[in-house]
C-alpha cells in the first residue's frame, strides 16, 4: 500500500525473485494491471504467465476464461502478483476468477489504495511501506551516485558528499526520487556541477508547496537532459502504461524517425549510438532496465515508472509532440467523431485502444502507433456472441441462424477494416512510421496493395495481426526507404505467408523479419548489403548464397530448414557468411534436423558470434574447431546428441552460461572434465529424460554460480563434484522424483555435498516418477 516511488513493486519483484519462495509454489506469474483495468487482459495476462493459455482461449467468453483461471488456481499451487491495482471497483471486476476458499495459491497485490486491501480479503496479510530514514536514503543515494564506490582506487569528495546528504533529505525518504537524483549526480564529476544541481534541488522543491517532493525531482531529472537525450525520453511517452518495450524496437523507432542521429559521433553505426542513448536513461534512472540477454548482457526489455510516465506525457504534451488515445471509443460513439477529432497539425499518434481512425484530420501525419488494432467486442453488440454461445449446439433452423449470424459478423468485421485501411493509405500519405500490433487481433481480408502509396515509410510492422488470406502485395517493393519491417503476420485460413520475390528493391533495409512459413519461390536477399538483423532464413524460400553478401548482419535467425545444396565437404571452403560481425546466431525447427556437415560449415563462417541456441535434431555436436572462441552462451535442444557433448562443449574458454534442454542429450552420462568450463557461471539441465548421472571431475567449473536440474527423472544424484566448487551460491531443483529431493534434504544421503551452497531450492518435486501435472 502507499503512494507512488516508495518501492512496492520494487520489494513485490524480490518476493517474487526470491528462491524459498519460487520453490514453494508450483506455477507463478506476474501482471501489470495499471490505472486502466481491463478484466478480460488481467485474466489472459495471468493464463500466460502461468503458461496454460491456449489459442482457443482468444475466442473464449469472459466467463468462460474465469472458470478456467479459477480451477487451475484452486486445484495447484500458484503465486499470482498484481502489480499496480488501483480501486476497489477493478478488484471487485477480476476477482470472480479467484478461488478464496478451498485452495493452495496466493494472490499478492501492490495498491497505493489502503482500502483496497481490507476490501479485497479482511483476513489478508497488509503491508504498508514507509519512507527511508536518513540513514538508509544515504545508502541508496550512495549506490547510484557513486557507482565505483566499492572499488580500491575510489576516494570520497567530503564536500560532494556534504552536498549529497543536503539533497537526499530535502526526497523526504521516497526511493524513487532518491534514485532519480542519484542518477542526475552520476553524471557529474566536477564540485562545481555538484553545486549547481544542489540549488536546482532547492529551487525546485519550492514549487512543491509542501509535497514530498518526487514530482520537482523528476522534473529537474528531465530538465537536467542534454538535448540529444529529450525527444529520445519523451518518445515513450507513445507506449502504454506498464508496457514493456522491446529495446531494439524502441531504437529502431528512434532510428526511424530522425530522433537519433550519428552525425558528430564520429561515423559511428547510428544503431550504436541508439543504445548508448538509451543507456544514458537507464544511467540516469529515467527508465528501468527488465530483462538483460543472458550472453552479452544488453538490454533487452525496459519499461517506465508510472510517474515518470507522467512527467514524459505532460512534457509530450506541452512540446505537442504526439496525440494519445488512451481510453478507447464506444461503439455507440464511434459514429460522432467531430468532437474528438484530432487536430491538423498533430504529427504522431498513438492508440492504445481501438479509435474511429477517421478522428485523425492530420494529412501531414508522420508517425501512427496502433497497439490495439481492431476490437470486434467494439464494434459487435455483445448480445450476438452470447446468443451464438448460448445456441452453439442447437440443430436445424438453429444452425442456419447461427450460421447467418456469424456471416453478418464476419461482413461487419471486413467492412469496418476495409475502411479503416483505406483511410490510412489515402490520408497519411508521408507516414514514416506505421506499426499495428495486437495479439492476434483481426486485420481484414488482406494487408491492402495500396501500402505501397507509403513511400516515406521507415519502419512497418504488422506483427503478430491477421488477415484472412494469406498474400502479401508485390506493391511491398515501392517502400524503397524501409529501414524496419516485421512480417510476422498470420492468416485465418492458412499457416503459410506468401511473400513476394520484391525484398530485394529494399535496399537501405537493416532489420527483416519474416513470416515463419512462407509458399512462395525464393526470395533474392543478396542486394541488403544494410541489413543486421535477418529473422525466419529458410532455405526453402531464401538462398543460403546471399548469406555471403550481407556483410553488416549482426542477428541471424534460420527457422524451419537449412540445406546447403551439392554440398561437397571436401571442396566448399569458402565461408558462407560474409558478416564479421554476426554476434548472435539461432536454429530451430522441429519436424527434421540438420546435417551435421552443414551445421560445421555454418558456424565455420561465424568467427565472432557470442550466442548460440540450436533447437534442432543434429544427431553429432560439431568438432570443437567449428565454434568460436567468443561464445558466451549456448543452448541446445532437441539436438538428439548420442555422445557426449560435455567434452567438446567445456573447451570454450569464455562460456559463461550454458542450457542443455529437451532431448538435447539421449545418452545415460555426462561428463565434466578437470580444467574443463573455465568461465562457466550458470548451467542448465532440463527435460533430458535418459540421463541417469552428471559426473563433475574435481576443478572442474571451478567458476559455476548456479546450478538448475529440471525433469531429469531417470537422473540418480547430485554429482559428487558439487563440494569441490566452492562459488556455487544456488542450486534449483525442478519437477524431479521425490526420491531425488528426499535425498538432498538435511538428513539425506546427499545432503553434505552442498552444505556450502547458500541457496538450495525445490520445486514439485513430490512425485515418485517426477511426472509433472
Amino acid at each position: 500500500m502507499r503512494n507512488g516511488g516508495l518501492g512496492k513493486t520494487t520489494l513485490a519483484k524480490k518476493v517474487y525473485q526470491h528462491g524459498l519462495v519460487r520453490g514453494n509454489f508450483d506455477h507463478m506469474a506476474w501482471v501489470y494491471v495499471s490505472q486502466q483495468c481491463q478484466k478480460r487482459k488481467v485474466w489472459e495476462d495471468i493464463l500466460s504467465g502461468l503458461h496454460i493459455m491456449e489459442k482457443e482461449d482468444r475466442k473464449k467468453r469472459e466467463e468462460d476464461l474465469a472458470e478456467k483461471l479459477f480451477n487451475f488456481l484452486k486445484d495447484n499451487k500458484c503465486l499470482v502478483i498484481l502489480d499496480d491495482l488501483w480501486s476497489t471497483q477493478a478488484w471487485d471486476s477480476i476477482k470472480p476468477a479467484f478461488p478464496e476458499r478451498e485452495t493452495r495459491s496466493k494472490i499478492l497485490v501492490t495498491s497505493r489504495n489502503k482500502e483496497l486491501a481490507s476490501h479485497a480479503d479482511r483476513r489478508g496479510y497488509q503491508h504498508e511501506l514507509e519512507c527511508l530514514k536518513d540513514e538508509e536514503s544515504w545508502e541508496l543515494f550512495q549506490k547510484i551516485a557513486f557507482p565505483d564506490k566499492d572499488s580500491p582506487d575510489y576516494r570520497a569528495d567530503g564536500r560532494m558528499e556534504e552536498l549529497g546528504k543536503n539533497m537526499v533529505k530535502r526526497c523526504g525518504g521516497l526511493p524513487l526520487a532518491i534514485v532519480v537524483l542519484g542518477g542526475i549526480l552520476a553524471t557529474k564529476n566536477s564540485l562545481n556541477e555538484w553545486q549547481i544541481v544542489h540549488e536546482n534541488v532547492k529551487t525546485y522543491l519550492k514549487r512543491g508547496k509542501g509535497t514530498q517532493g518526487i514530482d520537482e525531482v523528476l522534473a529537474l531529472s528531465y530538465d537536467d537532459l542534454p538535448s540529444y537525450l529529450r525527444p529520445c525520453f519523451l518518445y515513450l511517452s507513445h507506449f502504454p502504461e506498464d508496457y514493456e518495450i522491446n529495446a531494439h524496437k524502441l531504437m529502431q523507432l528512434w532510428v526511424a524517425e530522425g530522433i537519433v542521429s550519428n552525425e558528430g559521433n564520429g561515423g559511428e553505426i547510428i544503431e550504436d549510438v541508439a543504445e548508448g542513448y538509451l543507456i544514458e536513461l537507464v544511467g540516469r534512472c529515467m527508465i528501468q532496465v527488465r530483462q538483460r540477454d543472458a550472453a552479452t548482457l544488453k538490454i533487452e526489455i525496459v519499461q517506465m515508472h508510472d510517474l515518470m510516465r507522467d512527467l514524459c506525457l505532460v512534457k509530450a504534451k506541452q512540446e505537442n509532440l504526439l496525440f494519445i488515445m488512451e481510453k478507447p471509443i464506444p461503439y455507440p460513439h464511434g459514429n460522432n467523431f467531430s468532437s474528438s477529432a484530432i487536430g491538423r497539425r498533430v504529427r504522431r499518434v498513438a492508440a492504445h485502444h481501438f479509435f474511429r481512425i477517421q478522428c485523425i484530420r492530420s494529412l501531414h501525419l508522420r508517425s501512427l502507433l496502433v497497439f490495439d488494432f481492431f476490437d470486434s467486442n467494439e464494434r459487435v453488440p455483445m448480445s450476438v456472441p452470447k446468443y451464438f454461445d448460448k445456441h452453439n449446439d442447437d440443430e436445424g433452423c438453429g444452425q442456419v441462424l447461427l450460421f447467418c449470424v456469424y456471416l453478418w459478423i464476419v461482413c461487419i468485421l471486413l467492412a469496418e477494416s476495409r475502411r479503416i485501411w483505406t483511410y490510412i493509405l489515402n490520408n497519411f500519405k508521408l507516414l514514416r512510421v506505421l506499426n499495428i500490433e495486437g495479439d492476434n487481433h483481426f486485420a481484414g481480408c488482406k494487408l491492402p496493395r495500396n501500402i505501397g502509396n507509403l513511400i516515406h515509410l521507415r519502419f512497418l510492422s504488422l506483427r503478430n495481426v491477421e488477415f484472412l488470406r494469406s498474400k502479401l502485395p508485390s506493391s511491398l517493393g515501392n517502400l524503397k526507404c524501409l529501414q524496419t519491417l516485421d512480417l510476422r503476420i498470420k492468416a485465418e485460413f492458412s499457416e503459410s505467408i506468401h511473400v513476394p520475390n520484391v525484398i530485394w528493391r529494399l535496399e537501405q533495409l537493416k532489420h527483416l523479419y519474416l513470416p515463419e512459413n512462407c509458399s512462395n519461390t525464393k526470395l533474392k536477399l543478396g542486394t541488403l548489403r544494410n541489413l543486421q538483423t535477418l529473422v525466419n532464413f529458410n532455405t526453402k524460400y531464401c538462398n543460403v548464397k546471399d548469406l555471403f553478401n550481407l556483410t553488416n548482419l549482426r542477428e541471424l535467425e534460420i527457422c524451419w530448414h537449412f540445406n546447403i545444396e551439392n554440398f561437397e565437404e571436401e571442396l566448399d571452403k569458402s565461408p558462407i557468411l560474409g558478416s564479421k560481425c554476426l554476434h548472435s546466431l539461432s536454429i530451430s525447427y522441429y519436424t527434421e534436423g540438420i546435417d551435421p556437415r552443414h551445421l560445421a560449415h555454418l558456424l565455420s563462417s561465424c568467427s565472432c558470434i557470442c550466442k548460440l541456441s540450436l533447437e534442432v535434431d543434429i544427431g553429432k555436436l560439431p568438432e570443437y574447431h567449428c565454434f568460436s572462441v567468443d561464445i558466451t552462451y549456448i543452448y541446445l535442444a532437441r539436438s538428439n546428441l548420442d555422445e557426449d557433448p560435455m567434452p567438446t562443449i567445456e573447451k570454450l574458454p569464455n562460456l559463461r552460461i550454458l542450457q542443455i534442454g529437451v532431448l538435447a542429450f539421449t545418452g545415460k552420462k555426462m561428463i565434466c572434465s578437470a580444467g574443463g568450463f573455465p568461465r562457466l557461471d550458470s548451467l542448465t539441465l532440463q527435460g533430458l529424460v535418459y540421463l541417469e548421472e552428471l559426473q563433475v571431475d574435481e576443478r572442474a567449473m571451478r567458476v559455476l554460480r548456479r546450478l538448475e536440474i529440471v525433469s531429469c527423472r531417470n537422473m540418480k544424484m547430485v554429482p559428487d563434484g558439487l563440494s569441490f566448487i566452492t562459488t556455487l551460491q544456488e542450486l534449483s531443483i525442478k519437477r524431479m522424483p521425490k526420491a531425488f529431493k528426499d535425498k538432498m534434504v538435511e538428513g539425506g544421503e546427499d545432503s553434505n555435498k552442498f552444505q556450502h551452497v547458500p541457496s538450495i531450492t525445490f520445486q514439485d518435486c513430490d512425485q515418485e516418477d517426477g511426472s509433472f501435472n
